[in-house]
């Protein structure tokens, strides 16, 4: 008799169960306000820019100074390859350097001899004329004696022969400045080739120390070490990469949108996220992007129901104050859904407002 009767309270119980979960269940079909009224809404990832530390030059990583997850600032010494050949290669550059110096100073020598025997060579036109001269008007008066008898024709044939050695002597001095003039364009050519090996060599050095100085990697931007790429002793080529930062001051979230709800977005729409590890919090964010080409694409896109496959990626940029206050707690990766409202000027629904650690 009581088991019976335990069994009659039992299916009572749950019949009345099943009537309250069918009526909650109209309620929310029917009488229950949509959440989702009024809104646009797709599933996304949060994402951030990536930054790849990479060596300029190829060669051997002497050692990596930060751990996966380690915060980094601008301008931080991050790893740093071995410089051993690059000191060698510096080292003669600037032997080099010595050198060049040392042939700079001869060619000037050079050229400042040149043109003290180019200044002496016209002293001496300067005197050769002046004995030409000096024999031009002996050899008149002597002439002129000769011929009224008042002397012999040797002494005139011998002022004449003067005259004539001091036109040579003319001639060869003035060759002499021609030479000097030469000798001096040839110092010249030598002292601007010297500097020009001088020039070459300090361009050498500034070079190899540029390249010394990229011997040291640096961060780029403040972030977070994500990946270590390579390790100390490896060799990498030109461009091998070293280090992956992620910028957690350009984090956004990726999600997809149709076309008709893409076609009518602008840049800079108000966004809210919601992500799947934090769903009390609301998180902020705006349109910083919407592709103009379909990701997801049919063969075909001729009907309009085929139309409405079309997927255009968006991208919700968080403010940068917000990511400030919480660097510790970004984290890349995490799944999400993005909310649009359908009317820009509509206000946002209770369960949307923001709400930030």
């Amino acid at each position: 008799m009581t088991t019976s009767r335990n069994t009659h309270l039992l299916r009572a119980a749950i019949l009345l169960a099943f009537i309250a979960l069918s009526a909650f269940l109209l309620w929310r079909l029917f009488l229950a306000p949509d959440p989702y009224a009024g809104l646009v809404y797709g599933n996304g990832r949060i994402e951030a820019t990536e930054i790849d530390v990479a060596s300029k030059t190829a060669g051997r990583i002497e050692d990596i100074l930060v751990d996966e997850g380690e915060f980094v600032t601008a301008g931080q010494v991050v790893a740093r390859m071995d410089t051993e050949n690059l000191m060698a290669q510096l080292r003669e550059a600037q032997a080099l350097f010595h050198q060049a110096e040392s042939s700079v100073a001869i060619a000037n020598s050079q050229l400042v001899q040149r043109e003290a025997e180019r200044q002496a060579a016209l002293a001496l036109v300067a005197q050769r004329e002046a004995e030409l001269n000096v024999a031009r008007k002996r050899y008149e008066r002597s002439s002129s004696l000769a011929g009224r008898g008042a002397t012999s024709q040797q002494e005139s044939d011998d002022d004449f022969a003067r005259q004539q050695s001091a036109i040579a002597a003319v001639s060869a001095s003035k060759a002499q400045v021609a030479a000097a003039d030469a000798a001096i364009v040839t110092a010249r050519a030598q002292m601007a080739g010297a500097e020009s090996a001088l020039l070459g060599s300090q361009a050498s050095i500034d070079r190899i120390q540029a390249d010394i100085t990229d011997s040291e990697l640096k961060a780029v931007r403040d972030g977070r070490v994500q990946y270590r790429i390579a390790q100390p002793g490896e060799v990498i080529a030109a461009g091998g990469r070293v280090l992956n930062l992620v910028d957690l001051r350009d984090v956004y979230m990726t999600f997809f949108l149709p076309t008709n709800r893409a076609g009518r977005l602008a840049l800079g729409t108000e966004v809210r996220i919601i992500l799947d590890a934090a769903p009390n919090y609301v998180f902020p964010a705006n349109v910083s992007f919407v592709a103009d080409v379909a990701q997801f694409t049919p063969k075909t896109v001729e009907t309009a129901s085929e139309r409405e496959k079309l997927m255009f990626r968006v991208r919700a940029q968080i403010p940068k104050d917000l990511l400030d206050a919480n660097i510790l707690r970004v984290k890349t990766g995490l799944p999400g859904m993005a909310f649009i409202l359908e009317d820009s000027q509509g206000e946002w629904p209770e369960h949307l407002a923001v709400r930030i650690p």
